[in-house]
């Protein structure tokens, strides 16, 4: 009789227990959601400023490929040199640093669609792919000699 009396005083408490940890599990996993969500963004508006700087950099320093590049990816260390284009119009106008400031008349940077971004959500491995960003600059009359050494001033 006595554990008929205990028993029937906890029959509700898995239920109660499950409810909790259901309750405290979601919202763990929607504040996960949240963080990844966030980071995802910060990485879109940082490939958005790396085609800026990239072109930015053609265009004031007269820069090659790989300093444009190399300039890039230090602003966004997840980013490889094959997923970055640079354009010169009219084309084959930047043989050299001084052919392309006589020529150029601007200079397209952009991301290609093999720029990606890996979740880290547990299980869960979803691969984003970053939109194609461009950023297109005119020559603009600026004096290089302040990028010297790779500094962008």
């Amino acid at each position: 009789m006595k554990a008929a009396h205990l028993r029937s005083k906890q029959q509700g408490a898995s239920t109660v227990e499950f409810a909790l940890v259901a309750a405290l599990g979601g919202f763990l996993m929607v504040l996960l959601g949240i963080f990844e969500f966030g980071r995802v963004l910060y990485t879109f508006n940082t490939a958005s400023e790396v085609t800026r700087l990239g072109a930015r950099t053609a265009i004031v320093c007269d820069a090659n490929y790989e300093r444009i590049k190399t300039t890039m990816m230090a602003l966004m260390p997840s980013l490889w040199a094959e997923e970055i284009d640079i354009s010169y119009q009219p084309a084959g106008c930047a043989a050299s640093a001084s052919a392309a400031r006589a020529t150029c008349i601007s200079v397209t940077v952009s991301l290609n669609s093999n720029a990606g971004l890996s979740t880290v959500i547990p299980f869960v491995p979803l691969a984003v792919s970053i939109p194609p960003f461009a950023t297109t600059m005119t020559r603009e009359a600026m004096d290089s000699s302040n990028c010297k050494g790779g500094n962008l001033k």
